[in-house]
Formats: structure tokens, sequence, C-alpha cells
């Protein structure tokens, strides 16, 4: 399992503790997220993880570091310190530390360091590498931003139900949604891409979000949703959740 987790965002939401940490070294219960996501990789059996980083990067090249002789696979760093290249570009910039000895590429298994989740994740790159160029883990929790799937679980768009607004490739998907037969489904911010998607990253620009690339290529890319029963996820993203995160733990 080739994993890549991004560690690189500003964290503007958890301000003030952003101010003097970067949001991957943020404590719950005691341990920094980028850690709980570590922990977690090593659970599934990662070979190698990427880590990205930007805001206060020493401080998570230092925590990497020191943490590299608990766990069983290599961290390498994606230093995105000089520009933040957004989640798409973020990846775009890795390939070349995703690469084995012989130049090959596997499926990339995709964290955000702010999710705290009981998914096994080696069940869900196991079951993402049989779905085709990248398999997005999704839920039905309510938002107001959903990804659009069709009937069998094909990406074909994104939508705000509160503004109306519709991003696809596909023409007259908005009335599919008013008409209610699609469905709606919240994005995890766990996902895996596969090899023939990241090389259509050669013609993207350097800065770019990842789901505005799985928009741009769903129509000819096979890119799939995948829910898992009983999933529990939170997004720790916000001063609020912080206080959750804990308990959340202790019961997942």
């Amino acid at each position: 399992m080739l994993s890549m987790i991004f560690a690189a965002g500003k964290g503007t939401r958890l301000k003030p503790l952003t101010d003097i940490l970067p949001k991957a070294l943020v404590p719950v219960a005691d341990r920094p997220l980028l850690q709980h996501v570590l922990d977690r990789m090593s659970e599934a059996g990662a070979d190698r993880v990427v880590v990205n980083v930007h805001h206060h990067a020493r401080q998570i090249v230092n925590f990497l570091q020191l943490a590299q002789p608990a766990y069983p696979f290599p961290i390498s760093i994606s230093d995105e310190s000089s520009l933040l290249l957004e989640t798409g570009g973020a990846i775009k910039k890795a390939r070349p530390l995703f690469a084995g000895q012989d130049g090959s590429i596997e499926p990339v298994l995709i964290h955000n360091c702010d999710i705290l989740s009981n998914v096994s994740l080696k069940d869900f790159y196991r079951q993402a590498c049989l779905e085709g160029d990248a398999a997005l883990l999704v839920s039905r929790r309510k938002t107001s931003r959903y990804l659009v799937f069709s009937d069998d679980m094909r990406l074909l768009g994104w939508t705000n139900i509160d503004t109306g607004e519709v991003k696809s490739p596909h023409a007259g998907l908005k009335e599919l949604i008013e008409q209610g037969r699609v469905q709606l489904l919240a994005f995890s911010g766990i996902h895996v891409i596969g090899p023939a998607l990241l090389a259509r990253m050669d013609g993207e620009p350097d800065v770019f979000p990842i789901i505005d690339f799985y928009l741009r290529h769903c129509a000819t890319a096979s890119i799939q949703g995948i829910t898992l029963p009983g999933m529990r996820l939170l997004d720790v993203g916000k001063l609020n959740t912080l206080a959750e995160a804990e308990q959340f733990l202790e019961e997942i």
C-alpha cells in the first residue's frame, strides 16, 4: 500500500491554535492528528508514506524525523514550503516519490490529516484497487455540498444544494438531481487514485484541487464512489470538533 497524507494546509478554521502549530500537529487525546493517521496507516500495512508540508513545515519535518523509528515504513516529505499547491497540485508534485525501484507506480491511498474514522484502510484500499481509475470513500452524512453519483456509483458531478450550483461534464445533470434520479453523497477526505489517472495530471497546472480534477475527468475515466457499512468519521477541522474528537476516538 502506497499512501499520501495531506498535512500542508494552513488550518485557518483552527485558529488561533494554528498560528503557532501546523494543523497536522494539533493534539487530540495527547497525540497529534498526524500521528493518529500514521498509526492507522501502520495498522493497514502501508509500505510507504508520503507527507506534504507547507504551513509551519519545519515543525512537521522535525516531528516525522523523531517519529520515523516507530513505523515500519519509510516516510518521505513532499515540500511545498514555497507555494501551497492545493490537493491536486500536491499529488502531482509528489508523483516522483510514488515511483518504485522499477519506476512503476501503484494506486495511491490519499488521506487528509484531519480525518478520524473507524474505516479499515486496508479493506478500502483493496476494494478501491478493483474499482477502476480512482475510488472515493463517501457517506450519506448531511452537508450542503455533495458529490453526485449514478446508481452504479460512478462519479457524475458535484452540487451545492443550498445555492443550486452544479459542476459536471455531463449535460442535464441538474435536472437529474432535481428529479432525484442520482445519488448525493458526501466526500470523506479519503480516496485512492490509480496510475492511469495520475498520468493525466501532466496537463494540469501546478495548483489545483483534486475534486475539480476528478470532475474534469469523470466522463472519460472510471471514478467510483465506495460506501462502507458502519463507517463513522469525524472531520477535526474546526475548534468545536476538537472537543468531540477525544470522545469520538474512545467510541470507535
